[in-house]
């Protein structure tokens, strides 16, 4: 009977194990699952629309110091859908005249989207001047992070899968070709860099390329 007992009592407690160990086997889920699976993501992704201005920045301050000039600059993410709407606004000081704004570009296929034609997602990542690595920038938005110009693209979807997208996008960078089969066309950094003079504005506008440029107005 004690044997017995041993027995059935070993059973369970391998039962338990195998379904304990099977839930975390097929409850992990990847990014190639999400994008393989998940209406909402495709829905999404297919209603990207095309986008002109992506950010603007000024200068705040120009000034010399122990004979270095410093430049002081405001960078303005705008909203997607309402180029007036700022989803995020810093100022930051740059050695010199000379800043390089980077961004991180993500394209999908045609068929990806739901006119056929590319779109693409832009992320900030930092600001430098010339005398720094990029490395050693000034973050805009942190790598895996949720960008806030796009917070109302995945809505629709549960947070822990949000998390997942974004960490893989982010994540792209290092392996590029890893999300080709899930229409990930291509991903890239862009950095466009202008010597900037108070009084002015630098619109940053994108082309159907996926390619970041200035363009220089006055400041009003």
């Amino acid at each position: 009977m004690k044997r017995i007992l041993q027995f059935m009592t070993t059973i369970a407690t391998l039962a338990v194990l195998g379904f304990v160990g099977g839930t975390f086997f097929y409850g992990t889920k990847t990014v190639h699952d999400l994008l393989a699976e998940s209406a909402e993501l495709k829905e999404a992704i297919a209603a990207l629309t095309h986008e002109d201005q992506i950010g603007f920045a000024k200068v705040v301050k120009q000034e010399e110091r122990d004979g270095e000039l410093y430049t002081t600059i405001r960078f303005v993410e705008t909203a997607r859908d309402d180029m007036l709407n700022r989803v995020f606004e810093k100022e930051y000081e740059i050695e010199g005249d000379v800043v390089h704004f980077d961004a991180l570009v993500v394209t999908f296929s045609d068929q990806a989207v739901m006119d056929g034609k590319q779109r693409a997602l832009y992320l900030w990542r930092r600001i430098y001047g010339e005398s720094m690595s990029p490395a050693d920038g000034f973050d805009i938005s942190t790598p895996g992070s949720h960008p806030e110009r796009y917070a109302d693209l995945l809505r629709n979807l549960k947070q822990s899968d949000q998390d997942l997208f974004w960490e893989a996008i982010w994540n792209l960078a290092n392996d590029p070709n890893a999300l080709q089969k899930h229409g990930v066309k291509a991903i890239f950094g862009n950095a466009v860099y202008k010597r900037v003079r108070p009084g002015l504005i630098y619109v940053f506008k994108i082309g159907a390329d996926g390619q970041i440029s200035p363009e220089t107005v006055l400041d009003m």
